[in-house]
């Protein structure tokens, strides 16, 4: 694979409608609708009109739209005003603007620090006391 391909920048504008896995390196603007997944190594940006019916697996993703599914991001998820968000999202890092309408989990964890064990609810020993 050649350095030019890892910089490309894909445009998709609103007037596309695709049904399948989309895949892509670099950089990619889409503003149409999607009824399936979106895998890169790459940096995503959705825009106003996005509809988004799938799962997406990216390094970094500047979401807009509509979103129904997991986001999932190696570097930052960042969630622009007016954007419509149905399902989990984990990144390291987290943007989220006032206005966003957003329904799932989250897990934001920037050091991987592993969550303690929950504790243990212990009863404490009490004596009896013999009712009078």
């Amino acid at each position: 694979m050649n350095s030019n391909q890892s910089n490309s920048k894909n445009i998709l504008n609103s007037d596309v409608e695709l049904k399948g896995t989309l895949k892509f390196t670099g950089e990619m603007t889409f503003d149409g609708k999607l009824d399936g997944d979106i895998n890169s190594d790459g940096s995503l940006n959705l825009g106003d009109n996005a509809i988004i019916k799938g799962n997406i697996t990216v390094n970094s993703v500047v979401m807009r739209g509509k979103i129904t599914g997991n986001v999932i991001a190696k570097d930052k998820i960042d969630i622009k005003t007016k954007t419509e968000l149905f399902g989990d999202i984990r990144a390291p890092k987290l943007a989220m603007e006032e206005g966003v309408t957003f329904v799932g989990k989250t897990e934001v964890n920037p050091n991987k620090v592993t969550p303690p064990p929950r504790p243990r609810h212990v009863r404490a020993n009490r004596p009896e006391v013999p009712s009078p």
